[in-house]
């Protein structure tokens, strides 16, 4: 240990997620010593692959944002080949039929004549969506205040009438969020919405969004998303304690000081600096007596239980499937169906097709995935595998005739896995983010703050170390100001 009024270089990250990790190899990269803590037997947090009729496959994440730029930039720092989806569309099942994804920002209709075209609405929404355009501009508060926010489906409401709500922003919004649309905070989920909707029509503002990138929207990994925590731990050269909970965590004259390890057998770590990269309940907790004002806040936070049903089919079983020109489709709610997902992985990422050839007895398989789950509907996942296995396969046939029986199937749950941002979550992260300032070499990451993707939650992780590193002050320096003592 470093003699009273010397930094000390330790950095201890707690939470070995994406978030996690990022923030631990920013640290490293600084020049400190670095432990990663995570309490499950493995780092990755929602990037996990497993074996799927032999082959490797994601059954978490297994995309990111291509046009935001720092997962990009991770996996190519650690030296994994990128991959862009196949140029394919999406579907959404609408009124009994498989229909285009109309041009959309969220769901959010950006061109007038596709959404008609598509079919997805009945002819009272569609005219009632295209009234859209004689709107003035909605009156969301002060742009400045965060405070001031509203739920993305009460303003898709006010603006489109609810059928655009259900049919098209609610199935998008539950396949990124898991979350309900007049529950979700437009602020913190769709903030260009917000700024459109400020300034007039959505419909003509909304012309000027581009439809096209320098880049693919979307990336992927050659082998998976689940790849990358493992690239960035032996690249970084990390050293991660994998099945370590953590307890408790306190300052003290010397530092901030956690409590690991089970009740019978205890384990004091003292370090420099701390970056909780967990849950909002979980860290909460840990901040119940360095930060109370943070922790109450976090503890607000809901999450949303979701489910992976990755299947494994013959392609000579189901020859229409095989000959998809779709990435797959998206279930709103409204339909009530079990999945709200499927996705096409042989048709979207060259790999997983190559992964599939002759993959069983010689025969090509084709690999894909639903999802089921949804905020505030756990019920649909209190089943046991074979019965959400079952309920995928039904919803399959009824929606796209598929009836062939698979070779190997796997059911991934992510309980609680995706925070929710209620009204306000702008707002409240603010909050939690002064509060958490208060203590010196104390920051927080991950999905809870500032989006739920894989660019948005590095992106967390950059910025709670930057802030770190900027207003880092030694201990020995902050302790006679007052230091709370154990």
């Amino acid at each position: 240990m470093a003699a009273p009024g010397t930094p000390r270089a330790l950095a201890v990250v707690v939470g070995g997620g994406i978030a996690g990790l990022a923030a631990a190899r920013d640290l490293a990269e600084a020049g400190h010593e670095v432990v990663v803590l995570e309490a499950a037997d493995r780092v990755g947090g929602k990037l996990l692959r497993h074996e799927v009729a032999g082959a490797l496959v994601d059954v978490g994440a297994e995309a990111m944002l291509n046009r935001r730029a720092e997962g990009v930039d991770l996996a190519r720092a650690v030296g994994l080949e990128v991959e862009h989806p196949a140029v394919v569309s999406s579907r959404i099942h609408s009124r009994g039929a498989m229909r285009p994804l109309p041009r959309s920002l969220m769901g959010v209709p950006l061109d007038l004549a596709a959404l008609e075209a598509s079919g997805v609405l009945s002819p009272e929404g569609l005219a009632r969506a295209a009234r859209e355009v004689d709107l003035p501009a909605s009156d969301l508060g002060d742009p400045g205040d965060p405070g001031a926010d509203v739920t993305v489906g009460d303003l898709v409401d006010a603006r489109f009438g609810p059928e655009v709500t259900d049919r098209l922003v609610e199935p998008l919004l539950g396949g990124v969020y898991s979350g309900l649309a007049r529950e979700i905070s437009a602020r913190a989920a769709v903030p260009q919405l917000v700024a459109l909707a400020a300034r007039g029509s959505v419909v003509t503002h909304g012309g000027a969004v581009p439809t096209t990138y320098a880049g693919p929207v979307f990336a992927g990994l050659s082998g998976g998303m689940g790849a990358l925590p493992d690239a960035v731990v032996a690249a970084g050269g990390l050293r991660v304690r994998t099945g370590t909970t953590v307890r408790g965590l306190r300052r003290t004259p010397e530092g901030l000081e956690l409590l690991l390890g089970p009740t019978t057998d205890p384990e004091l770590l003292r370090a420099d600096l701390v970056v909780l990269a967990t849950p909002p309940a979980p860290t909460a907790r840990l901040l119940a007596d360095v930060a109370p004002a943070a922790a109450s806040e976090l503890a607000a936070v809901e999450t949303a239980s979701v489910a992976v049903v990755t299947l494994a089919v013959r392609a000579a079983d189901a020859p229409a499937l095989a000959a998809a020109d779709t990435s797959g489709f998206l279930v709103p709610p409204v339909e009530r169906r079990r999945i709200k997902a499927a996705t096409y992985s042989f048709s979207k990422w060259a790999w997983v097709r190559e992964a599939g050839r002759g993959l069983v007895d010689g025969d090509d398989v084709l690999l894909l995935r639903t999802s089921l789950g949804r905020h505030r509907e756990e019920r649909t996942l209190q089943a046991d595998d074979a019965e959400l296995v079952a309920a995928s396969l039904s919803d399959l046939h009824a929606l796209t005739g598929l009836d062939a029986r698979p070779v190997d199937t796997h059911v991934q749950r992510w309980g609680g896995g995706l925070p929710q941002y209620a009204v306000g979550h702008v707002a409240r992260v603010a909050r939690v983010r002064t509060a958490v300032a208060q203590v010196p070499g104390l920051a927080v990451c991950g999905a809870a703050y500032d989006g739920v993707g894989i660019p948005a939650a590095v992106g967390s992780a950059h910025r709670a170390v930057r802030e770190l590193l900027a207003t880092r002050v030694t201990w020995a320096d902050e302790a006679p100001r007052g230091m709370m003592e154990p």
